[in-house]
């Protein structure tokens, strides 16, 4: 028993101290809950943004947000992953637009092992403050390219003519001299351009003319030897490691990067940067013009339906939303629309075929000279284009004849199916009685004095009231409603 009370006078002592202890324990838990975020907000972090694919209107629109997202969110420095054989002229210099602007580093790296920085992506690496590519990567070819056609490649000329037989040089023609000196126009604007990147941060200026005018190349490793890049991380935490304590010109400031030990942290593109990517694919504008054009057609076509002249306003809004994103040769388009009048028109006027081979030219014509095919990724494809070719055509040919068929039959169902039949006076009094029509009693009107088991021919409608004559009568010229 004395072992017992003994016990018993000790649990109140062990209570006291698990109390004690756990409330320590407690306590020591939420310190550290609040000093951990606070531990690694002053270690920052590093915001990662991907570019995959060309550049164009969405990808400018992204790398803008993710910049001003990375400022609200006081991150340390920007990191712009890119794989992309190249894009948009505007698009790119949106981009570095905002580079330059930007008040935070931005380190453009070129990911992963098998990726690219072509044509738009060299300019980008030259802009930004820190160029990096992983190895087994690759950049240049950043010749310019026209609309309607490329510009020349090696040392932007072509082949000579031969001289004539009396060894004079033969004079070139007009409008082979005027596209000669555009060429050189956007050739030298572009070479100016880039050695003005290369300058600012310090790059290789003679190798970036040369990827202009030729049309150059390099791997990583050739790359980082000949001062085209500043580093060949394989890793965006090596990348990190090794921009460590490099000292960059930021907003005219000189400022060393302390980047070691940055948290990553990666930006995703919300739903309009993905929408305005779809739609700003020319095949997928393409597309949604022709369907805002039928769709319309067909509204106005068959009133009332509202479904297609609905969906057709809407796919076409999107369409020319796009068409004004892009780099767009108008005549291209004025030739599309050209075409789907006359296959239209074959359908109305038929001529042999004529008018509808002759849209579907215009058609083809339009569709290939409305972008410029030679921009890397804003090509139009031919599978596509021979579909909607195809479609439009049978649309033409076939839906289009049927509608008007059945635009042009007789009614056969309604009031107007009552006009020019024939039915039996029932009763009659002086210009107005009753008729049997369809196995219905009708009230009938007439200008002719009737009698009861008379045959009547109904000549119009007047509300629910039929306006009948004897049906030994010929039938009026004036029948009408």
């Amino acid at each position: 028993m004395t072992g017992y009370s003994g016990n018993r006078k000790a649990l109140p002592l062990i209570r006291v101290a698990v109390r004690k202890w756990g409330w320590l324990l407690f306590l020591g838990l939420v310190i550290q809950g609040l000093i951990a975020p606070a531990a690694e907000r002053q270690r920052g972090h590093a915001l990662v943004l991907r570019i995959d694919g060309p550049i164009g209107p969405a990808q400018a629109s992204y790398v803008e947000q993710g910049v001003k997202t990375a400022m609200e969110q006081d991150a340390a420095a920007v990191i712009l992953s890119m794989d992309t054989p190249g894009g948009l002229d505007t698009a790119m210099r949106d981009i570095i637009r905002v580079i330059f602007a930007s008040p935070l580093p931005v380190l453009t790296y070129v990911s992963p092992s098998g990726a690219r920085a072509a044509s738009a992506g060299t300019y980008i690496l030259y802009a930004s403050h820190v160029a990096a590519m992983a190895p087994g990567t690759n950049l240049g070819a950043a010749t310019p390219v026209a609309i309607g056609g490329g510009l020349p490649l090696p040392g932007g000329r072509d082949k000579e003519p031969p001289p004539a037989e009396d060894g004079k040089k033969p004079a070139a023609p007009a409008e082979d001299s005027s596209a000669k000196t555009m060429e050189a126009k956007a050739i030298n604007d572009a070479v100016a351009y880039i050695r003005a990147l290369a300058e600012l941060r310090g790059r290789n200026a003679e190798w970036a003319e040369k990827a202009v005018r030729e049309a150059a190349s390099l791997p990583a490793s050739a790359a980082l030897a000949q001062k085209v890049i500043d580093l060949m991380p394989a890793t965006l935490d090596q990348l990190l490691a090794d921009a460590d304590g490099r000292t960059i010109i930021l907003n005219d400031k000189e400022v060393q990067l302390q980047t070691a030990g940055l948290v990553i942290a990666h930006f995703d593109p919300d739903w309009r940067t993905q929408f305005l990517s779809a739609i700003t694919n020319p095949n997928v504008a393409l597309i949604l013009m022709m369907i805002g054009i039928y769709g319309l057609i067909f509204e106005f076509m068959s009133p009332g339906v509202i479904y297609p002249g609905t969906i057709g306003a809407i796919c076409l809004l999107i369409a020319l939303y796009a068409l004004g994103t892009l780099p767009v040769n108008y005549a291209g388009v004025g030739l599309i629309l050209l075409g789907i009048a006359l296959m239209i028109g074959e359908a109305f006027a038929p001529s042999f075929g004529i008018l509808g081979i002759g849209g579907a030219i215009a058609f083809v014509l339009g569709a290939t000279i409305m972008f410029d095919s030679d921009i890397p990724g804003f090509e139009i494809s031919w599978a596509i284009l021979l579909t909607i070719i195809g479609a439009s055509l049978l649309f033409a040919l076939l839906v289009v004849p049927m509608v008007i068929a059945a635009y042009r039959r007789p009614v056969v169902t309604g009031q107007e199916d009552m006009l020019h039949k024939i039915g039996d006076v029932l009763e009659w009094s002086g210009t107005a009685g009753q008729v049997f029509v369809h196995g219905e009693r009708w009230r009938a009107i007439s200008d002719t004095p009737l009698a009861a088991g008379q045959k009547v021919r109904i000549i119009g409608l007047d509300g629910l009231t039929l306006k009948v004559q004897p049906a030994s009568s010929p039938p009026s010229q004036g029948d009408r409603r």
